[in-house]
């Protein structure tokens, strides 16, 4: 009942205007990022010429997000939606239907997915369903967290700026180009401070970081949960254990929303160390933009494999 209420009350707003964009934001082009990182990401493109909000905290866990009116009320008022695909924010979709912004909607030019010609891993090759837990049918969504993905998302960032404001295609374009190339040079020094690890194993706690673990040359050798999504049986934590110690796997890595307790015990239990990294801008304190994400996962990851 008390969603219900909520709901009218938003739409009653809606209808008299009430909701409509500041004056503050006059001028701007007005976007809605679903995660994050596709918030710094836009900004890095778009400056002072573009007003961003997310539908996602980076603290949360991005499968999983409450759909609530005042994410509504953000997409109702947006000219652009820039969101990850892949089946990670499917939430997305109950959000545009009820913030009726026919903008926003597939198909239109306020509509970005920005996975469109990613190289995805993880793509199964049998038949997902409910009981695999939370499988994503089009392949592993976390690609962002490979920062040589960053071209292709940042171009399409690029393009539908310009939809919106042709006559800034220019700037856009300048300021891809200076963020790519801060990009590539933070890139070699993240590369060369995990060359010394190239090869080893590590266990995670959910398959969020096979882009990131190819990109830096270390090897998943295993899964806490088995099943994603669900908590893992006490069988396969046993297992975990287990393979931890005979791989001799030195770091157990899981997100802020993780089970922490538990990947304490199995890191403990086996000999390891556990290590929290950020899955993403805001996912962990100090983490404010899409380069810190991997200066602080790469120097935490460094720090314990050392």
């Amino acid at each position: 009942m008390r969603r219900l209420t909520n709901c009218v009350v938003l739409y009653a707003l809606l209808a008299l205007g009430v909701l409509a964009g500041g004056a503050e934001a006059a001028g701007k082009i007005r976007v809605v990022a679903s995660l994050p990182d596709l918030k710094s990401l836009t900004e890095a493109v778009g400056g002072d010429l573009v007003e961003v909000e997310t539908l996602a905290r980076g603290d949360q866990n991005f499968h999983d997000i409450e759909v609530r009116p005042s994410l509504m009320v953000k997409l109702r008022r947006a000219d652009l939606l820039i969101r990850n695909g892949l089946d990670l924010d499917q939430w997305v979709e109950p959000l545009l239907r009820g913030a009726n912004n026919g903008r926003l909607w597939p198909g239109n030019p306020g509509y970005v997915d920005v996975s469109r010609g990613i190289a995805v891993l993880g793509v199964p090759n049998t038949r997902v369903d409910r009981s695999m837990g939370d499988v994503h049918p089009e392949g592993n969504p976390h690609f962002t967290l490979d920062p040589a993905t960053a071209p292709i998302v940042t171009g399409h960032i690029v393009e539908s700026l310009s939809r919106v404001a042709p006559a800034q295609r220019a700037t856009f374009d300048a300021r891809r180009r200076d963020f790519l190339a801060r990009l590539d040079a933070a890139l070699a020094r993240w590369q060369q401070a995990l060359a010394p690890f190239r090869g080893a194993p590590v266990v995670v706690y959910h398959d969020t970081w096979p882009y990131f673990l190819e990109r830096f040359g270390l090897r998943q050798a295993a899964t806490l949960e088995n099943r994603p999504g669900i908590p893992p049986s006490p069988a396969h934590v046993a297992d975990i254990i287990r393979l931890i110690k005979e791989q001799k796997v030195r770091v157990v890595i899981s997100e802020p929303w993780a089970d922490q307790k538990l990947v304490d015990v199995v890191a403990r239990e086996g000999g390891a160390r556990p290590v929290l990294l950020a899955h993403g801008v805001g996912s962990v304190k100090g983490v404010t933009s899409y380069l810190e994400v991997f200066d602080y996962n790469v120097n935490a990851l460094a720090q314990v494999l050392r």
